[in-house]
């Protein structure tokens, strides 16, 4: 006891002291009742709702599972003596519940300290197949659902080291498979190797915008060891466990069979490798086999793509999105750019898409050309199709019914994607005879659910769409009032039957089938609250007004049994995190539900809730630039007047002491806090996590931004809380993983960014999670950081009268 007093005395002055020597720390009881919990498990059902599938796992892994052998090469992160990510986590059981009865049945014969991954149904949906992961690798697996048994299918072992290692043939009988080479050559050492040159990088004269890359190939020997990783053999197993290979070694990206099965689009990456961009931008070639594995055509070939023009809408030239038609037996569709891929160039149009019909000895077909960028399509019955298209600067989406029988093109949908309040919603899909997802019609007409976000609270809907007059008709609105309700599927359109998810502030999200014709539900899981803690707290979703008239929002929690006669002025909380928006109508929509399940996570300040605090969580913090200005030209300003509005609001409801206001955030939620710090005297202090603090460092644009440093150095410099270090005079909590692998939060940046603070006198401190990447894991470095935010806001700002 005495130990962690003496540790807690050193780290409240640790900003004029050197490292501590700190061992991992536990938070208070009531944050560690609530941190401390039994995860409920995932369901998987099939399509035709007759199985449910229910995977257990671990609530946090430990230190011990994220201490393993990685190697960063190319953009991964693998461990090659498993030869998957090195940050796959695992399934430890799965039980087996047939849809209308109550009792899950365990499955039987899994393997002893199960480490299940890549779970998938079979195409008939009567098995499952899966991994499990021993100390030498990847075995596969599948589970008979009727029998509720697994076995082991093949000991030969896998590579997953681009992802799910095996694709179901279409008619069920076999698995192909990506497994380790033989002969696989020995990994090479770059501290035992003799260099044979020089590492020279040339620029082509190409003007190319690409973002800050994590985990790239630096040298010959990566090179070298990312080919020896990623190199598979494909070979078919069937169910009896029965082994043919199919096609020796290759670096195997994708293999997709034609709906009918009678071809296998197969894609494989190729050199030379680049030291600037990640694998995914190395070149890349697609094949088309039979289905005995000879060569039919060669479909498409990428070279290395270095140089991007610049722009979110912009894109690379040649053939994109290759792949089966869902609604024809073996027709390839693909898309290409009219414009060079720049968007900065003028074009009538920017992207054409093709359908190409095996065996490819005809040119390819255009079915149409788009004025924006393309973004995905829903196939339908072979007759329609709904292509989906995007521009990012003025946020619009649109949607064209593309009719194959009559050569028509309508538009059905043209609006700002990201105005919620208008969102028509997403088409239900069903399986067609081949097993692939496609548009449910019936009787020419379409069915669409929407979640129903409105500026009087969530109401999500059924909608019909006749595909000839296209006039919509509402089937169902949701009208719960005390249940937030989320509408997952159609059953039966005849009948009014459809797959709902139920949930409440204190009731767990459980799933149900509802007649919403006469109204009555049959509950399908029976998942418990596992925070009975939080029970009695108040929540409510609260909405206020930015001092330009952008309408702003959060969700407010207040302590068990707060007096609201009384209204004690608490301390306050504000977890945030900052997005663009290119007009002040869609930055000013709510998406906040009081009805959703409170479920406290270390990514939020809802723990502190049950320790006396007042807390905002998921505070809005809109930027916004209309018309040629960009969000990011008013940053500062904005960010500051969404704090002001926020602080505003709670104080005029009485709840608060807005001489008591902390914020916090993770990512460019930490960039928004340090900010908010530098530039107000809105907060006592803050708490940021896992952020970049330097933009010059990130110079070809971040978050939303599409300038690069040299177009805009001035909105670099002033949204750079580094460059503004020595403005910043609060107490500033920084974590961060040491091992960070999302794209601009390199673990430097809160290193340099803790140097400037404590050389120019500011109060911070800086905790280093080790073998953490961006989102926290080990429940060793969750509880420890739950207790160093705890500690550091009993400090700092619950008792900074």
């Amino acid at each position: 006891m005495k130990k962690i007093i003496s540790l807690m005395l050193v780290s409240s002055m640790s900003y004029l002291t050197a490292q501590e020597n700190l061992t991992y720390q536990k938070p208070s009881e009531e944050i560690l009742q609530l941190a401390d919990f039994e995860r409920a498990p995932s369901v998987m059902m099939n399509n035709q709702r007759t199985w449910m599938v229910f995977s257990y796992r671990s609530t946090y892994l430990s230190l011990e599972q994220l201490n393993q052998e990685e190697i960063r090469l190319g953009g991964l992160r693998m461990n090659p003596n498993i030869n998957a990510s090195s940050s796959l986590t695992y399934i430890n059981n799965l039980k087996v519940q047939k849809v209308g009865t109550k009792q899950a049945q365990q499955v039987k014969n899994l393997p002893e300290n199960a480490k299940i991954a890549f779970v998938s149904f079979s195409p008939d949906e009567k098995k499952m197949s899966f991994t499990h992961t021993t100390e030498k690798g990847l075995e596969l697996w599948i589970l008979d659902l009727e029998t509720a048994t697994a076995r082991k299918l093949s000991s030969t072992l896998l590579n997953a080291n681009f992802g799910t290692p095996y694709t179901w043939s279409p008619d069920g009988s076999y698995l192909l498979v990506r497994t380790l080479i033989a002969n696989r050559p020995a990994l090479q050492n770059e501290a035992k190797s003799v260099p044979k040159g020089p590492i020279v990088s040339v620029g082509s004269g190409k003007v190319s915008q690409n973002r800050t890359y994590q985990d790239l190939l630096k040298n010959k020997i990566d090179e070298f060891n990312f080919e020896v990783l990623v190199t598979s053999e494909l070979k078919k197993i069937n169910l009896n466990g029965e082994e043919n290979s199919f096609k020796g070694a290759g670096m195997y990206l994708s293999e997709n069979f034609s709906p009918d099965g009678k071809y296998l689009l197969i894609t494989e990456l190729k050199k030379p490798f680049s030291y600037i961009v990640p694998y995914h931008r190395f070149p890349r070639e697609s094949k088309v086999y039979d289905a005995q594995g000879q060569e039919v055509a060669k479909v498409n070939s990428l070279p290395l793509i270095e140089n991007m023009p610049k722009g979110f809408s912009s894109t690379y030239q040649g053939k994109r999105f290759m792949t089966w038609r869902s609604d024809k037996p073996h027709t390839l569709f693909f898309v290409e750019a009219l414009d060079g891929g720049d968007q900065n160039q003028q074009a009538d149009f920017r992207d054409e898409i093709f359908q190409w019909e095996a065996p490819f000895t005809q040119l390819p077909v255009s079915l149409m050309k788009l004025k924006q960028r393309f973004s995905s399509v829903i196939w339908g019955d072979g007759e329609n199709a709904l292509i989906y298209e995007t521009w990012y600067d003025t946020r619009n989406q649109k949607a064209t019914l593309l009719n194959f029988k009559n050569n028509t093109q309508k538009v059905i949908i043209d609006r700002n994607y990201q105005d919620v309040y208008n969102d028509p919603g997403s088409p239900q899909t069903i399986k067609n005879q081949w097993n692939r997802y496609v548009l449910q019609i019936q009787n020419g007409k379409t069915y669409w659910l929407g979640d129903g976000y409105t500026k009087d609270g969530q109401f999500p809907f059924l909608d019909e769409l006749d595909l000839k007059t296209l006039k919509r008709n509402r089937l169902y609105t949701s009208k719960l009032k005390n249940q937030k309700e989320d509408i997952i599927e159609v059953l039966d359109t005849k009948k009014g039957d459809v797959l709902v998810s139920l949930q409440s502030a204190t009731d767990y999200p459980n799933y149900f089938v509802k007649n919403y014709k006469k109204g009555k539900t049959t509950q399908l899981t029976f998942f418990k609250n596992p925070f009975e803690s939080l029970k009695g707290i108040h929540k409510e979703v609260i909405n206020y007004t930015r001092k330009d008239g952008v309408a702003l929002s959060g969700t407010l929690y207040l302590p068990k049994n707060y007096d609201f006669k009384k209204k004690e002025k608490l301390p306050l909380l504000i977890w945030a995190y900052p997005r663009e928006y290119k007009s002040k109508n869609t930055a000013g929509q709510s998406t906040a539900n009081p009805n959703e399940f409170t479920y406290p996570y270390y990514g939020s300040f809802i723990y502190w809730v049950t320790k006396g605090y007042a807390v905002l969580d998921d505070a809005a913090f809109p930027i916004v630039g209309e018309g040629s200005q960009e969000p990011n030209d008013t940053f500062i300003e904005q960010l500051v007047a969404n704090g002001q509005a926020a602080i505003d609001a709670l104080d005029k409801l009485g709840y608060i002491d807005r001489k008591r206001v902390a914020v916090g955030g993770h990512s460019y939620g930490a960039f928004m806090t340090a900010n908010l710090l530098t530039h107000s005297d809105l907060f006592v202090c803050g708490i940021a996590r896992s952020g970049a603090y330097n933009r010059t460092l990130t110079p070809f644009g971040f978050q939303s931004e599409q300038r690069n440093y040299w177009d805009a150095p001035e909105v670099y410099n002033t949204m750079s809380p580094f460059m503004n270090a020595h403005k910043m005079k609060k107490p500033l909590l920084l974590i961060h993983g040491a091992a960070d692998n999302n794209s601009g939060t390199f673990t430097f940046q809160t290193e340099r960014y803790f140097q400037a603070l404590k050389n120019l006198g500011a109060p911070v401190r800086m905790v280093l999670l080790p073998l953490e990447s961006h989102g926290y894991q080990a429940k060793e470095s969750v509880l420890h950081t739950l207790w160093e935010q705890d500690k550091f806001l009993e400090e700092n700002l619950k008792n900074s009268r």
